[in-house]
């Protein structure tokens, strides 16, 4: 038993290893080549890690060896255009200009249901809204609305773009993220401070605490009230 649980870990960090080199792309967004070399290196792993009989070797060599495959091939998709448009296909335009292309929809095996399907994941509910609808290599659907019915952008209004940046995780589970705090620019005084106008007395009462702009967004542990604050750093709380 102890054996098989040390084979098991043994080959858990190697196809974990194996598929966090190979890029950091959610299961929906993996292409043909991709998903198939994870199904192969959870196939090849599962074998050796509950039979003895495998030699643990008959599993790691397939997976190293794989692992060596996927990279040639995302190298040569890197270099070549024609081997990625080989490998990954090409995006299908399935609405041009508010016009359904009937033989891409027959090239891509979709049906006008499976298309009103992801126009509608898109919260657009009418077709005659779509101007443009790309069908990309990965199988998602990219859609570019009518002009009427696109959202405004501030340059298109002439208002100024309002200051944007990202929000910090201050405090997480009663433990203040140091590297967040200084990232943001202020120090832990001053976040005590700012706690202390939300009637919040320590860091360790606080279940998350987030910095976003001129806003921290606290709230406190269950056990303290569970409470929601929103303090304006450069006034009062709310």
């Amino acid at each position: 038993m102890v054996i098989l649980f040390v084979r098991a870990i043994i080959l858990y960090l190697l196809v974990f290893v194996a598929i966090r080199m190979t890029g950091k792309r959610q299961l929906s967004d993996l292409q043909p080549f991709d998903l198939i070399i994870t199904l192969l290196l959870a196939e090849l792993a599962s074998e050796p890690a509950a039979n003895m009989g495998i030699p643990l070797l008959y599993g790691v060599v397939p997976i190293l060896a794989l692992f060596l495959a996927h990279q040639a091939v995302s190298l040569l998709s890197l270099k070549s255009s024609g081997f990625r448009h080989l490998l990954c296909g090409r995006p299908l335009l399935l609405v041009n200009r508010g016009v359904v292309n009937e033989q891409a929809l027959k090239d891509a095996r979709y049906t006008l249901n499976d298309l009103m399907e992801q126009v509608r994941a898109k919260d657009i509910f009418d077709l005659a809204e779509v101007d443009y609808a790309i069908l990309e290599t990965n199988g998602d659907l990219s859609i570019l609305p009518k002009g009427p019915k696109q959202a405004p952008t501030y340059e298109a209004l002439s208002l100024p773009p309002p200051e944007t940046a990202p929000p910090f995780l201050l405090i997480q589970d009663g433990k203040v993220h140091k590297e967040a705090l200084r990232q943001s620019g202020f120090s832990l005084p001053w976040l005590e401070g700012q706690l202390k106008r939300a009637g919040v007395s320590g860091v360790e009462q606080v279940l998350f605490a987030f910095l976003c702009g001129d806003t921290l967004h606290l709230q406190s542990k269950q056990k303290y009230g569970g409470l929601v604050r929103f303090v304006d750093i450069r006034g009062g709380a709310a």
